[in-house]
């Protein structure tokens, strides 16, 4: 009996024994002395690059502020040139659409026949008229006279004073009425009121004029506006002179200059509108809706290439860099993006100058990535 009591207590010596050789060869697996955490990985320990990308530092750059808008490319003016006399015919056009007119270039002919004609009929009236005041006025002196010397009644002589009055009365009336058949004659030839170009012809060769019937429409000078439409915070930052650079539908852009800004805001829009002119020479067409851009003063921006910017969930990175060589770790940053300009972004918060961010292979990544580093882009730059 005592000798199995003191077998047992052997048997179990020898289990602990066992057990703390196995621990011992075991434990050092799971409990890294470096962190002091049980199952840790080094994090200075090497790991094989995720991917080679490129990087670049933050940069300050002077960036101008600018105010995007929209608005109709339209005439500065626009004239409507139509027939003044009805009832004659168009018998000559002198313009087409697009054609560039100087002041006073015939545009369109009536026919005129008549209306000479009747030229020449109240001229002769007024001869006549003329001739029979001479004769009046003629008869009146002689009454006068002889009234002087009282050879004449009082009532004679008053009627030879009424015959005067009257054929000088019917003088007048003769030449107004060959003034008015002259206007009309001259109306038969329709002349460009300025300087410009032909934007609509709705006269018809061969047709009957009905007056104030429309023939032309002319761009005076050629001269284009923009009238862009500007919010009311928009609106209180520009001013007469200012450049707007306009984006044409075939992808080139002209610059128009700031005329004048509306003293008020549109009543259903809320929108005020600003009128800049463009130059003569450019490409744009009256009726064409094209955005613009204003430009305002400068400011320093911190930027970094619009490829360094990624979006997750509808919100913006980048991918901050660990300076080192060969290869590093990338952290991703949440950042505020600002303007986009010329293929860079502004970075408003999240970054500061100098910081270093993955461009190339930046979509690819994940936080703390590890990643090769190839020849940065300011590098490049440099050499």
């Amino acid at each position: 009996m005592n000798n199995v009591l003191v077998r047992r207590p052997a048997q179990t010596l020898i289990a602990v024994a066992l057990l703390s050789l196995v621990a011992g060869a075991l434990l050092p697996g799971f409990f890294n002395p470096a962190t002091g955490v049980p199952g840790a990985v080094d994090p200075a320990l090497p790991s094989t690059p995720a991917l080679t990308i490129t990087s670049t530092l933050a940069t300050e750059k002077e960036w101008p502020h600018w105010i995007e808008a929209s608005g109709e490319i339209a005439p500065w003016q626009e004239a409507v040139i139509g027939a003044t006399t009805g009832g004659s015919r168009l018998l000559e056009l002198g313009a087409e659409v697009g054609d560039r007119v100087r002041k006073d270039q015939l545009l369109a002919r009536f026919d005129d026949e008549t209306l000479r004609a009747e030229v020449a009929e109240l001229k002769a009236g007024v001869a006549q008229a003329r001739a029979t005041l001479r004769e009046a006025e003629s008869n009146r002196e002689r009454a006068l006279a002889m009234g002087r010397i009282s050879a004449l009644s009082e009532q004679e002589i008053q009627q030879h004073v009424t015959r005067a009055e009257t054929a000088r009365a019917q003088l007048e009336s003769a030449q107004a009425r060959l003034a008015s058949r002259e206007l009309q004659l001259s109306h038969t030839v329709v002349t460009a009121p300025d300087d410009g170009v032909i934007s609509a012809r709705t006269a018809t060769l061969g047709s009957v004029s009905q007056g104030g019937q429309e023939l032309f429409r002319l761009i005076r000078q050629s001269r284009l506006e923009w009238r862009g439409e500007l919010t009311a915070q928009q609106v209180v930052r520009v001013v007469p002179g200012q450049a707007v650079t306009l984006h044409l539908p075939d992808k080139t852009t002209v610059v128009a200059r700031i005329r004048k800004i509306a003293p008020s805001m549109d009543d259903q829009s809320r929108l005020a509108m600003v009128f800049a002119d463009l130059s003569a020479e450019s490409a744009a067409k009256a009726g064409m809706y094209v955005s613009g851009t204003i430009a305002l003063e400068a400011a320093p921006a911190l930027v970094v290439p619009a490829q360094s910017v990624v979006i997750r969930d509808g919100r913006s990175f980048v991918f901050r860099v660990d300076e080192g060589a060969g290869d590093a770790r990338v952290i991703q940053q949440r950042v505020e993006v600002g303007r986009r300009y010329g293929g860079e972004a502004e970075i408003i918060s999240g970054l500061a100058a100098g910081d270093r961010v993955a461009v190339q292979g930046a979509g690819f990544l994940t936080d703390r990535d590890f990643v090769r580093l190839a020849r940065s882009d300011d590098e490049v730059g440099k050499q």
